[in-house]
């Protein structure tokens, strides 16, 4: 009550008739700005911290609040894409494995989004399991850091292998093969949770990659930021195309935010302690996740 009544009282208020709240014009790209320069200096996407912020201190907690923050993704990602493919690391196979598999599985999270997680405790412990595997991600990776590559190379992986059912290629002097269905199955799994949210998957694809499939962070990151935008483009028109589009201002002042933001923290990403970031960002999340997964049962 006390953060509401401070947002009050400042000046320059305006009202987001869709999202039905009233706010100062410059804190969505001022929040935006601060939680994915945060987030990206710890190498994890700023949408999963964005709708805890919209839910519990802008009280937008209508199915469109998911709508939104796949705009969000849809106006800040590219920046980060086209650095990317800048630099030849848009690996092509995985990119559409991992596409193919969360473009369903969008569609199938809208509608339980409006069905099943349209009440609040429902989707508020939905948030705060994916929340909990972030953030345990983020504490293991800190206790446990993950093994670096043998060499490190800039030159785009050479595949040797790609169909249906394997993916093989050649990165850094060794070679990495991954089933190609069951990556776009958990890939499937994944959108559906990503388009219920309003993340696009891509922050939980990656620790998957990462953890399970032990992949080169080097050749995935794209693909799964690609992948994230993708699907964030399909979940606003899917949301928009059944009456629960997302607040298009509101969204657009979001993403102008988070693009500069994710801009600002690969510049300084290399002047932060990782253990520090990531150890901050864990505690926060662990918070956020306790705090929702405890609304259910009360």
């Amino acid at each position: 009550m006390f953060i509401q009544n401070f947002l009050k009282s400042l000046p320059l208020q305006y009202h987001f008739a869709k999202a039905g709240i009233t706010i100062p014009v410059f804190l969505p790209p001022l929040v935006s700005f601060f939680l994915s320069l945060v987030s990206g200096v710890g190498g994890v996407s700023g949408a999963f911290l964005l709708l805890p912020f919209q839910v519990s201190i802008l009280n937008y907690t209508a199915p469109s609040v998911s709508a939104t923050n796949h705009l969000f993704n849809c106006v800040a990602i590219p920046w980060g894409v086209y650095k990317y493919w800048r630099e030849g690391r848009l690996y092509t196979p995985l990119t559409l494995i991992i596409s193919l598999g969360t473009l369903p599985g969008v569609i199938i999270g809208y509608f339980l989004r409006v069905s099943y997680f349209l009440e609040l405790k429902n989707f508020l412990l939905l948030v705060g399991i994916v929340l909990l595997i972030i953030g345990g991600k983020l504490f293991f990776d800190l206790i446990f850091p993950p093994k670096k590559e043998a060499t490190f190379s800039h030159a785009p992986p050479k595949t040797l292998v790609f169909s249906v059912a394997k993916l093989s290629f050649e990165y850094s002097s060794r070679t990495y093969e991954v089933s190609s269905i069951l990556i776009f199955l958990i890939a499937c799994v994944i959108g559906i949770v990503g388009g219920i949210y309003g993340i696009g998957g891509g922050a939980i694809m990656a620790p998957v990659l990462l953890a399970f499939f032990h992949l080169p962070a080097y050749v995935f990151a794209g693909a799964t930021l690609f992948a994230t935008f993708l699907t964030s483009v399909i979940g606003v028109i899917v949301y928009t195309t059944f009456g629960n589009g997302p607040d298009f201002l509101l969204g657009l002042l979001f993403g102008i935010g988070g693009g500069l933001g994710l801009y600002f923290s690969a510049k300084l990403q290399r002047y932060f302690p990782q253990k520090v970031i990531r150890g901050f960002l864990g505690i926060i999340l662990l918070y956020i996740a306790i705090r929702y997964i405890s609304k259910f049962f009360e």
